[in-house]
């Protein structure tokens, strides 16, 4: 095998809690996490040396700090073998959104370059690994919907209901650190069971940055004032997307439809296994 090419799916925080912070500035979470079957995609090209290159290149982001080229070059470090590869970016998803592009874009580059490469190195390794470029490097490794705790590294596979969504960008980054550090950010929601989580469904979840990123950013405000008009809206991880959960594909494209001119949206279904190991057959 010379070529590869798989997505890297976005993710929804189903909810949100912030349950603390704690001395090193990071917070503490309770989180479910989902895939859905809209996001990234990937082509890795095996190369005959060690060079790693990425077209095209993200504005603003130096090739060597992307997360996709970072992932390659911590899979050479470790498994110290002479293998490079050159690698083709489709985005698709936003920057600040919320859907974690970046990190799923990085588990591609893991999970993909361990098979081109034939590091074998199997799942847990990898998301150790990818635990070291970012908290939510892990669920997009092992690959299923998750409720997760501490920075969102602590994973128990879960398998919530799968309805179709409609996501919404307001046109707009958000700023994660700026959101961590608002002073109006909850920080103090007490910790619940996951049972307890599973138990109280979608209609119960909510996600504790949502007042402050309101506050912050008068653009997803707006996003999340017009689509909970139609349906039920959260916000995603720390924005800027928001998303509204609906039972059928039909209702899902009629929102679509009305989506204000100068936003971006899309319509998905969301996923307990994730795309990429479905393309790689790793259910």
């Amino acid at each position: 095998m010379t070529v590869l090419t798989l997505p890297a799916p976005a993710k929804l925080n189903r909810m949100l809690h912030i349950t603390g912070r704690r001395g090193d500035g990071y917070h503490e979470l309770q989180t479910l996490f989902q895939f859905l079957d809209h996001g990234d995609t990937l082509t890795f090209q095996l190369r005959p040396d060690s060079e790693v290159t990425l077209f095209p290149s993200l504005a603003g982001v130096a090739d060597e700090d992307n997360l996709i080229v970072r992932a390659a070059r911590l899979l050479q470090h470790h498994s110290q073998r002479p293998v490079g590869a050159d690698i083709q970016l489709r985005k698709q998803l936003p920057m600040g959104g919320g859907l974690g592009g970046g990190s799923s874009d990085a588990a591609t580059a893991l999970l993909a370059l361990d098979r081109l490469w034939e590091l074998d190195l199997g799942l847990d390794r990898l998301a150790e690994l990818g635990l070291q470029l970012g908290a939510d490097v892990p669920v997009f490794v092992r690959g299923h919907a998750a409720w997760a705790e501490g920075i969102g590294e602590r994973l128990v596979p879960v398998d919530l209901d799968t309805p179709w969504f409609v996501v919404v960008h307001p046109g707009i980054e958000v700023s994660t650190p700026r959101v961590f550090n608002a002073p109006q950010l909850t920080r103090d929601t007490p910790p619940i069971s996951m049972a307890r989580a599973l138990q109280e469904g979608p209609e119960a979840w909510r996600n504790d940055c949502q007042s402050a990123v309101r506050e912050l950013y008068p653009e997803v405000d707006d996003a999340l004032n017009w689509l909970s008009g139609v349906a039920p809206t959260l916000l995603t991880g720390t924005g800027a997307c928001v998303f509204c959960r609906l039972t059928n594909a039909d209702e899902a494209s009629s929102i679509l439809s009305r989506v204000r001119s100068g936003w971006t949206a899309f319509m998905a279904r969301g996923c307990n296994t994730s795309p990429l190991h479905q393309a790689l057959g790793l259910f």
